[in-house]
């Protein structure tokens, strides 16, 4: 079952589950004549609103990203707690309402009436599409491929656990084995397909997005080689227990089916706080824009008048997984800056720029039609400023885990940039990728404000450094 078909069949089931769950209250309520009513409430417009308050509850606490395989028991549990909370603000509502009208408040009891409705309805609906996926996984429709690395009884052990659990939805395809003797071997008819040395190959054959670390301990330390290996390649690393030590502070724990594996480096920030953090990015990108609107058009103006050349600069960049996307700046530097030189990286007093792109730039001006990337979803307001596609790989190669930046989406503004300089030289680039891990890291709405606000007193004072 593809991502899309899921959302919909849950989308679908939530919208007829809530729905039913209004119509079955209100029929208690109100048509079954056993309560008494001062005046008879309507029907229709209740039950849309009602319906949204819910959508926009299970879509911030994360009830509509994409299952796989996890326990059924979890889900209802997360429904229990969105519902509890739903419930909880509903109830103060009413409350206030009432207080405020001088109403009777005996109807906000009935609110817990329509929670087990509620409840019973919403779950009803997710477990029979949840048991439906299930049972496809079973008969092998919607089965994912894994790779696992490491050939030893532990790698044994996880193999078997996956084939005796059919509902995993699991098939492993192959080994990658630590030694070179071990190539052609095989267990339970999977061979081992190469060494780690030749992972990424390995992975971009195989077109795998799941990788199962099964190391024994005196392999531990490959274990960092092999995350970095497979950073920015949109693999779903998971990892036996035993060597969560290792990389303490690096993983989570999730339970599928009860089997144990360990999440490599999961997303950190809930899903609520990603969707109120891109909800904050299209408002600020559009305030920013409503607001400078003077500036840019003095700004465009005055760029054509200091040099030749257009207006608007757009630069190939690498953002969140990868994804290439052009990013739109005014144009500080004189036309064709880099047709000698190829690409690299500017400097604080760069000769190529010009007068009024010096301005621009200390005060950060040449970063407002970033704004309309914030609002395409390519970048962010807070994040790791986007690379360069040629200095993303030239930089892979050289420092340990620089892809893992593209775990996010990137940002106008970032913890790099309100504490460190510009990117002249490799030692800069490896400073500021210190505070980029620091962020991903401790990522939340916390620092985002901290970070902007950080960043509008580098602008009105005209201090600090960006790119």
């Amino acid at each position: 079952m593809s991502k899309k078909i899921e959302r919909l069949l849950i989308l679908t089931s939530d919208f007829i589950a809530i729905n039913l769950a209004w119509v079955v209250f209100f029929y208690f309520r109100v048509e079954s004549g056993w309560f008494d009513l001062l005046s008879r409430p309507d029907f229709l417009l209740p039950m849309i609103t009602v319906y949204f308050y819910w959508l926009i509850i299970f879509t911030f606490v994360g009830m509509y990203r994409t299952w796989f395989a996890h326990s059924r028991f979890d889900e209802l549990a997360t429904l229990f707690k969105a519902s509890f909370v739903g419930i909880f603000i509903l109830f103060f509502l009413i409350l206030y309402d009432d207080y405020t009208h001088g109403a009777s408040t005996s109807i906000r009891f009935f609110i817990l009436l329509y929670w087990a409705i509620f409840f019973i309805f919403v779950s009803s609906g997710r477990l029979i599409i949840r048991s439906l996926q299930r049972n496809l996984l079973i008969r092998g429709i919607g089965r994912r491929k894994v790779l696992i690395i490491g050939f030893n009884p532990q790698a044994h052990e996880v193999h078997k656990s996956i084939k005796n659990h059919k509902a995993l939805g699991l098939d492993v395809i192959g080994y990658v084995a630590v030694r070179r003797e071990n190539v052609g071997k095989d267990f339970l008819s999977v061979p081992v397909i190469d060494t780690v040395k030749n992972l990424e190959s390995v992975i971009e054959k195989t077109q795998i997005k799941t990788v199962i670390i099964a190391l024994e301990r005196k392999h531990e330390d490959i274990l960092l080689d092999i995350i970095s290996k497979s950073e920015g390649k949109g693999i779903e690393l998971k990892i036996v227990p035993d060597l969560y030590d290792i990389i303490s502070g690096q993983a989570r724990t999730s339970q599928i089916y009860g089997f144990p594996l360990i999440d490599v480096m999961p997303e950190l920030m809930p899903e609520w706080e990603k969707k109120i953090k891109r909800l904050m990015d299209i408002f600020l990108s559009l305030a920013v824009l409503l607001i400078t609107l003077p500036i840019t058009l003095i700004t465009a103006v005055a760029i054509k008048i200091d040099s030749k050349g257009p207006i608007l600069y757009a630069q190939e960049r690498m953002g969140q997984g990868g994804k290439i996307f052009k990013i739109y700046k005014f144009r500080s530097m004189i036309k064709d800056a880099e047709k000698l030189t190829g690409p690299v990286w500017s400097s604080k007093d760069d000769p190529r720029i010009t007068k009024v792109g010096r301005f621009i730039r200390k005060f950060r001006i040449d970063e407002i039609p970033q704004m309309f990337n914030i609002l395409k979803g390519d970048m962010s307001f807070v994040g790791p400023r986007p690379e360069r596609p040629f200095f993303v790989e030239k930089l892979s190669k050289e420092i340990p885990y620089y892809k893992r930046r593209l775990k996010v989406r990137p940002g106008i503004t970032g913890w790099a940039q309100v504490k460190h300089k510009y990117d002249e030289t490799i030692d800069d680039v490896k400073e500021k990728l210190k505070y980029d891990f620091f962020y991903i890291e401790n990522m939340s709405l916390k620092m985002d404000f901290i970070i902007i606000l950080r960043t509008v007193l580098v602008v009105l004072f005209g201090k600090g450094h960006y790119e």
